[in-house]
């Protein structure tokens, strides 16, 4: 099975569509769609139904997709023990947060990076989903949860927590809600199901049965901003929402305490440029 060939499958199989992947892999569409027609040629085999909503996979396309992504591992762990022993200040770094986490930590980090380190490129990618380290989607990240495949490395960063917040726009409006309530009579800001399942049953630990949904985001800076507009009561970290002039806490005796990670696969733990993204994060993290 020719690998590049391979890894055009692998985007067919994960999106679904020939456009879909030929965006993904930075090809054109006719490209992606010869490769595809020369793997088929070469295994004697149909490996995808096309269908009006996209490409299904043939239970032969099942068992190349097996095949191929035991490849892309082989090729993604041979990259990174190659990275794992580059001592250059130099290069390209994938970095992998949220847009609060970039906004409010990393750009301080990042400044003080490129002041020591001027020749890495960090290519920032701000996402509640999490990036896949092995597939090499990033080479670090920031999460708020604890990986536990063996391949990472994790270093806590800080523990923070999470209150419930409200314009006071809106509190002048509406009122304070009432404990135990349910948040009986008041409008809600929660985070899509998507990013965080719990957040449409309680926030701060309040069941929210009883209030009214006025927006779902997927992002925490919107999330923030949509508080702050008066759409409704809105779960927010304690350390961004305390000092805004147009929040104000709700119950200061309820929150819910969170951990922020640093993970990074360990066959890039002694890459030079990889290890100096690291450590200029770690030291802005203990700094705050």
């Amino acid at each position: 099975m020719d690998w590049d060939n391979a890894r055009i499958f692998l985007g067919i199989y994960r999106i679904g569509t020939l456009r879909g992947a030929a965006a993904l892999l930075h090809l054109d569409q006719a490209t992606v769609g010869r490769r595809l027609a020369a793997m088929e040629q070469s295994l004697g085999a149909r490996l995808f139904l096309r269908t009006p909503t996209g490409y299904v996979p043939t239970p032969a396309g099942e068992l190349a997709f097996v095949a191929a992504e035991r490849m892309e591992q082989a090729a993604d762990q041979l990259q990174r023990q190659m990275q794992g022993i580059d001592d250059r200040l130099s290069g390209v770094v994938r970095l992998a947060a949220t847009d609060t986490m970039g906004k409010h930590f990393l750009m301080t980090a990042m400044q003080r990076l490129h002041a020591l380190h001027p020749d890495i490129r960090v290519v920032l990618s701000t996402s509640t989903q999490l990036s896949n380290l092995t597939r090499r989607e990033a080479d670090l990240a920031v999460r708020t949860l604890r990986p536990s495949s063996p391949d990472l490395i994790s270093r806590h960063l800080t523990r923070r927590e999470v209150g419930l917040y409200a314009a006071k726009s809106y509190l002048k409006l509406r009122g304070l809600p009432q404990p135990d309530t349910a948040l009986r009579g008041h409008d809600l800001v929660i985070y899509q199901r998507s990013v965080s399942p719990s957040q449409s049953e309680a926030l701060c630990g309040e069941p929210c049965g009883n209030a009214r949904v006025t927006m779902e985001v997927n992002s925490g800076l919107m999330m923030i901003e949509a508080v702050r507009a008066g759409l409704g009561i809105g779960e927010l970290p304690t350390h961004m929402a305390d000092g805004d002039p147009l929040l104000a806490r709700i119950w200061p005796q309820r929150a819910e305490a969170y951990d922020v990670w640093l993970v990074l696969h360990g066959d890039l733990n002694r890459t030079a440029r990889v290890r100096a993204v690291a450590d200029a994060i770690v030291v802005v993290y203990g700094e705050m």
